[in-house]
């Protein structure tokens, strides 16, 4: 394990959902951190330095044997420990407390009731909302523990040891529904764990710069250029790092939104003047996904023609030795669990899946510790247009995945136009900013409609928009109807082939932000 250049704080993660956000709040107290797995041991740990670990929660009951557990020799190490939910009771066992599933458990808004000022509760007024989700709460607390909040139906909310530098919590205060949650965290990191707030976007770009340099050497590096926010981000990073030793890609695989390509070319051809190689293989692609219909098989295909694509455009560009990609932590988290125990995959993204056994490239991924919005402030440090920076994200795969059903060319240039309308919409009415991400999909499903007195039968649009922080979790963005109704008709009205229109209310979860 490498030890931090920075002050920072470690996450273990014990398996919650809301890891990432624990990860995304401490890093807006400008220090950084980094999640890895529960079952790390003391000694890695002691080498990788923090100035603080976080214990995640946890879906798992402390009673239930087998449940996660740290390595006991981390509470050796001197370092200041905070668990949450779960992470408290899991300090509380290990360290002679009790833990029991009470009569009346809590889930969702509770007030604290402070019992006493502290480091840790400083600047947190009493009564303040958190948020609850536990059936199992602490009975007993850790050895010298003493309890500093409660709320109505748990007495030991709060629990610190000032001298053995062991704190807890039960509520979440990572979420926005823990109003003075922020406080909490930015206590913990900054007043008991001392860690110097250094961690920004400049200082990423200079530890990030040499890196690059420190692994590319004298190589080159070919970087697939999408028109989307983190393959752009990715471009502009390394170009200032390596500069003509980048060589860009645009691939256009025909599964593009309207204008991508001017775009891309305008920008990083013209403006940055990055060495750029352009590949039109829409047929290669189209081929290969002729009658395809499922979601997986859609983006392992287009994983695996990019590669090849690649693979022919690196001949041409003096055997370039490493592929460089806008890999996200999200994408990382949703495709392997970070705690490194069996997790379902819910979807293989273009960036980490479909990749062959037999890659000739090394994989070059200096954005995979960022969520999106740290991304787009990276891009706005780097010098990135805002009309790219703050572009709504895009998937790997393209208009593959949103293509429902088998993809034509036909159908493809009917869901750029309806995509083409439904933006146009979006930021006529001033909302585009509002919005984390907004899109359209074909569906395979065709309904009865009457156009011009004449009776049609012809394909269903659904619209979609979701507000989010991090797509870890969305929530459908609510429109004003006036918005959606001057869509649906410039649709149904301008776009051939279409005579109905959807919106998608489904939250994240259940549903994901995208239909494949």
């Amino acid at each position: 394990m490498e030890q931090f250049s920075q002050d920072s704080i470690l996450v273990l993660d014990f398996g919650a959902q809301y890891s990432q956000l624990i990860a995304r709040r401490v890093r807006e107290t400008h220090v950084y951190s980094q999640i890895v797995p529960y079952t790390i041991s003391a000694e890695d740990v002691k080498e990788m330095n923090p100035k603080g670990i976080i214990f995640s929660g946890g879906p798992a009951s402390v009673s239930t044997d087998g449940s996660p557990r740290p390595d006991a020799g981390i509470f050796d190490l001197g370092i200041p420990i905070l668990g949450i939910c779960y992470g408290l009771q899991v300090i509380t066992v290990m360290n002679s407390g009790y833990v029991e599933r009470p009569d009346k458990r809590e889930y969702g808004i509770a007030h604290l009731d402070i019992l006493r000022q502290t480091p840790l509760l400083e600047g947190i007024n009493s009564k303040s909302q958190v948020w609850m989700s536990h059936g199992d709460s602490v009975s007993i607390p850790m050895a010298g523990g003493v309890c500093t909040a409660s709320t109505e139906n748990c007495e030991f909310t709060v629990v610190e040891s000032e001298e053995r530098g062991l704190f807890g919590v039960q509520f979440h205060p990572e979420v926005v529904h823990t109003v003075e949650g922020f406080r909490l965290i930015q206590n913990f990191v900054v007043n008991i764990c001392k860690a110097e707030q250094s961690w920004s976007m400049e200082s990423f770009i200079d530890t990030k710069v040499e890196e690059i340099r420190d692994i590319v050497k004298d190589k080159t590096v070919l970087c697939g250029l999408s028109g989307g926010v983190d393959s752009s981000v990715v471009a502009a990073l390394l170009h200032k790092a390596i500069g003509d030793q980048l060589i860009c890609v645009f691939v256009n695989n025909g599964l593009l939104r309207k204008g991508e390509a001017d775009l891309v070319l305008s920008v990083f051809k013209d403006t940055f003047h990055i060495r750029l190689q352009y590949a039109d293989v829409e047929e290669q692609f189209l081929s290969a996904l002729k009658g395809v219909s499922d979601p997986e098989t859609k983006r392992k295909i287009v994983g695996r023609i990019f590669i090849d694509v690649f693979e022919q455009e690196a001949r041409k560009a003096r055997d370039a030795t490493f592929l460089a990609q806008g890999t996200l932590y999200p994408d990382v988290i949703e495709s392997v669990s970070p705690t490194g125990g069996p997790s379902a995959t819910i979807k293989s993204h273009h960036n980490v899946g479909g990749l062959p056994e037999d890659l000739k490239f090394t994989l070059l991924e200096p954005l995979r510790e960022l969520f999106k919005d740290e991304v787009r402030e990276l891009g706005k440090e780097l010098g990135l247009p805002d009309e790219v920076v703050y572009r709504h994200p895009f998937p790997g795969p393209g208009l593959s995945v949103r293509c429902i059903g088998e993809i034509t060319k036909e159908r493809l240039e009917t869901l750029r136009d309806v995509d083409e309308i439904f933006i146009d919409e979006i930021r006529k009415a001033g909302l585009y900013g509002e919005i984390w991400q907004a899109l359209a999909c074909l569906l395979p499903v065709k309904s009865v409609g009457v156009q011009g007195d004449e009776r049609t039968y012809e394909e269903v649009c659904s619209l979609r928009a979701v507000v989010s922080e991090d797509a870890m979790t969305a929530d459908w963005y609510r429109f004003p109807p006036d918005v959606l109704q001057r869509a649906s008709a410039r649709i149904c009205n301008e776009v051939s082939g279409v005579n109905r229109v959807l919106y998608d209310i489904t939250s994240k979860p259940p549903g994901t932000i995208e239909w494949e």
